[in-house]
């Protein structure tokens, strides 16, 4: 997320209405609402749903302004208060701009390409496309097999001899090992090694590697198919997908790499 995101309309008037609250309000009042803003994006983002998140920050950025507004009215209103307001806002939007690089640090970044290199053609979204692995041979094509999703209207069918059953907010298996924490949807991959299914509490996803009994709670990711019987997942139904290494490197997880 950049300061160049704009929030859809209906979100909007509610941004105006915070700014103009911020700019009646004392500035120092205000100035506290900002910094509690700040504290509450950097020590709960992890638990944060990601829409919130979006709303906290957009808060950050419109209400800097309204706050501004009032500092330089409480200093008089001349041209040295608007001095003072301007360079404020020069600082502000800084530090916001230093907040979002900060909590956006986890998120896989496409390489930047050289200047004069051919812009590749759009590529439709995942899963279902092929893409040329960097991680691979030159030539090598990766096509994901997509997730077979299954609600828990009923019993889920293990490749692995059995069912799966949902009750009272996880999965039980045979054998009796149970999974909890997660929605009443679920998948397996096609050998039936891995069981996928959304974490019940913000974005996210489960993985449960089965061969070696290990768990992967993956905040804000998607699975976005299997290849070799391997989860791979992505940010966004349009990001380019990684591997499940790559995102064990690059985000807190419970469990441990294979």
């Amino acid at each position: 997320m950049t300061l160049l995101d704009l929030p859809p309309w209906n979100v909007v008037l509610g941004l105006v209405a915070w700014l103009l609250v911020l700019a009646f309000l004392p500035w120092w009042l205000g100035l506290s609402l900002l910094l509690a803003v700040t504290a509450l994006l950097l020590l709960l983002r992890p638990r944060l749903p990601d829409e919130h998140a979006r709303l906290l920050r957009w808060g950050l950025r419109w209400g800097l302004p309204g706050m501004l507004l009032s500092l330089q009215r409480a200093l008089g209103g001349d041209a040295l208060a608007w001095t003072i307001a301007l360079l404020g806002a020069l600082t502000g939007y800084m530090l916001v701009v230093g907040l979002e690089l900060w909590l956006d640090r986890d998120l896989v970044r496409e390489p930047l390409q050289p200047a004069g290199t051919p812009q590749a053609a759009p590529a439709e979204e995942w899963p279902g496309r092929l893409m040329q692995s960097a991680l691979g041979p030159p030539v090598e094509l990766i096509e994901l097999d997509v997730p077979q999703w299954r609600d828990a209207g009923s019993e889920l069918p293990d490749p692995w001899g059995g069912h799966a059953r949902y009750a009272d907010g996880g999965y039980v298996f045979a054998g009796r090992r149970r999974i909890d924490g997660v929605a009443a949807r679920a998948c397996f991959s096609p050998d039936g090694r891995w069981f996928a299914a959304p974490v019940a509490r913000g974005a996210g996803v489960l993985l449960w590697d089965r061969r070696h009994d290990r768990e992967h709670r993956l905040r804000r990711w998607l699975l976005a198919g299997w290849y070799r019987e391997q989860p791979w997942l992505q940010r966004r139904p349009e990001a380019p997908p990684c591997t499940l290494h790559q995102v064990l490197g690059t985000d807190e997880v419970t469990g441990g790499e294979d």
